[in-house]
């Protein structure tokens, strides 16, 4: 894969790869992880925000109802 950045932002990667002790490419595949990480938790929490807008107590299951 190859990705064109800003010199900026090329110059900040590099420096933060220097420091943890790590490659470019390194560091790179981190910061995506976690950028990924964070982008799945925003959308699971807005499913379940969205989820919890229509959720009846009166209609839910119980424990043992789901496990039977």
């Amino acid at each position: 894969m190859n990705v064109v950045l800003e010199k900026p932002l090329f110059l900040t990667l590099k420096k933060l790869a220097a420091k943890d002790g790590v490659s470019l490419s390194t560091k790179v595949r981190d910061l995506i992880r976690e950028a990924l990480e964070e982008y799945e938790e925003a959308f699971l929490v807005r499913v379940a925000e969205d989820r919890a807008k229509t959720f009846k107590r009166a209609q839910a299951l119980t424990h043992e109802q789901v496990w039977r």
